[in-house]
């Protein structure tokens, strides 16, 4: 079954134009990129040492915003994204910016198909940030990405939780009141508990490594890393 929302790929290229505009619709984005990508890094080079030469999947990779930095830190990166004007953008941005990144119109589970035939290997690394909550099967979606990654890898995903404080922090205040992000841009149904990612995760085989959260300071404007995962977390998951 395809985890492919097509409203949601619509939604997204819709936009995709403004993905490397600091000050549009990704502004938010944008902000909030810098202390993740931080954290992806530190996990990455725990176990791996450092990130050159680490084979990274980026999967719903929008305009490539993590993409180009684990490129730039020298790792081999392949980026999927089901929009093809995402990675059109992305494609172009890289290009301009002298970066080798494998870039292909494909989601997770026909990329898994060319792995079971053979056309392709697994990753080291598999990202998916942001993107569970737009995708129509979450459970088989997880299942891909453990399939995509290789044994002793690391799965990253990182969502919104579903809870009150969710809904006014993440769905109503950042789309209606603060306009931070463009109205509809996320359906507070599909964002996904720790617990539930947690579970269809096991039943892919993956193992629960570590559960941060990150949490906005509107007095300081900046984000920070947190044991607070009530909003915005991310999963990191061993292949063992």
């Amino acid at each position: 079954m395809s985890s492919i929302d097509p409203k949601e790929v619509e939604k997204f290229s819709r936009i995709a134009d403004e993905w490397w505009d600091k000050s549009g619709k990704f502004k938010p984005l944008h902000e909030f990129n810098p202390i993740r990508i931080l954290h992806l890094k530190r996990k990455i080079e725990e176990k791996f040492t450092k990130i050159s030469g680490v084979k990274i999947l980026d999967v719903g990779c929008g305009g490539g915003l993590v993409a180009e930095p684990f490129a730039v830190a020298g790792a081999d990166v392949t980026a999927i994204d089901a929009s093809e004007r995402n990675i059109q953008v992305a494609k172009i941005h890289a290009e301009k910016s002298g970066l080798k990144i494998d870039y292909q119109v494909s989601t997770a589970e026909e990329l898994n198909e060319k792995l079971t035939k053979g056309f392709a290997k697994g990753f080291n690394v598999v990202l998916a940030l942001e993107i569970i909550e737009h995708v129509a099967n979450p459970e088989g979606f997880i299942q891909s990405l453990a399939n995509l990654t290789s044994k002793d890898g690391l799965v990253f995903v990182a969502t919104t939780n579903r809870n009150l404080k969710s809904l006014a922090l993440a769905k109503i205040a950042v789309e209606y009141l603060l306009r931070w992000l463009p109205i509809g841009t996320h359906d507070w149904k599909k964002f996904l508990k720790p617990s539930e990612v947690n579970s269809y995760a096991e039943k892919a085989g993956l193992k629960l490594k570590e559960l941060r959260g990150f949490e906005y300071s509107i007095i300081n404007s900046e984000w920070k890393e947190s044991a607070n995962v009530s909003v915005n977390y991310v999963a990191v998951f061993t292949k063992e």
